[in-house]
């Protein structure tokens, strides 16, 4: 199953608002919207759509960043228990046309190398690695990536927030939570709600308005698996061209970064 930290994450903040102990005043509601499909009134807050976009705004101004993602996603066996898995994922990024990606967990390292020309996957720990011809910009690779081989990285919306495949369009319910703060950073946090899923999202407050933590939860699921995720920025890293270009470790096998629908299970 794919766990996008899409433009769509959850609204567990909103039943914490209102426990004993967590209780916030409630900020004056906006104009109200019918959802018919749900048969209910959804709340749309423009100051909370407001944040999404200054937000997606900011991040289009970034040529060169590096983010690193904590994360931890619930899976939901057969039988309706969960199982949490942590991972970390290292982004460093030279817009248009480089692209690094490291990927760990207990049972996966995996690195993603986009030069501009050819993309390589390296799995660390099988020590395979296969190379294939890339598009010009990052914005297609993630295209690419996804229509063709069944990849989708995590964080990859950071290169959709701000531009037409952002989703902003499908939100149905908007709120403005309040201040927060993550990792010492001070930001303020948003609930939304789109179908299938319930989302939050804590941008920083400032100059700066980064998305500094995800939370997704799947509504499709009765379960409600979470999908959590707390970012941690550099916008000035040091690197140099070497940093996107990859160089075989040691007795590495090379293989075939077979296409989706070859049947073959490259994720």
């Amino acid at each position: 199953m794919k766990r996008s930290i899409y433009l769509a994450m959850m609204a567990a903040a909103l039943a914490l608002a209102t426990a004993p102990g967590w209780a916030r005043s409630p900020r004056p509601k906006s104009p109200q919207a019918t959802d018919t499909a749900r048969g209910a009134t959804a709340v749309i807050d423009p100051d909370a759509i407001a944040a999404l976009n200054r937000m997606g705004d900011y991040l289009r101004t970034l040529k060169t960043f590096q983010v690193r993602a904590s994360t931890s996603t619930d899976d939901v066996l057969e039988d309706g228990e969960k199982i949490q898995y942590e991972a970390n994922t290292d982004y460093l990024a030279q817009l248009p046309n480089r692209l690094r990606v490291e990927m760990t967990a207990d049972d996966l390292h995996r690195v993603y190398l986009y030069d501009g020309k050819n993309l390589t996957v390296l799995a660390v720990l099988l020590n395979y690695y296969a190379t294939v011809p890339a598009p010009a910009t990052v914005g297609e690779l993630m295209e690419e990536l996804d229509e063709k081989y069944d990849i989708e990285l995590p964080l990859v919306d950071l290169f959709y927030w701000g531009g037409p495949k952002s989703g902003i369009d499908k939100i149905k319910s908007a709120t403005v939570i309040g201040p927060s703060t993550v990792e010492g950073t001070t930001c303020e946090q948003y609930a939304f709600r789109q179908d299938g899923l319930d989302w939050q999202v804590w941008i920083q407050l400032g100059d700066y308005p980064l998305p500094r933590k995800l939370v997704l939860t799947t509504l499709t699921d009765e379960a409600r698996p979470q999908h959590i995720a707390v970012l941690t920025w550099n916008l000035a890293p040091s690197f140099n061209e070497a940093t996107f270009t990859f160089d075989p470790p040691t007795g590495a096998r090379k293989i075939v970064l077979a296409a989706a629908d070859a049947g073959s299970g490259n994720r």
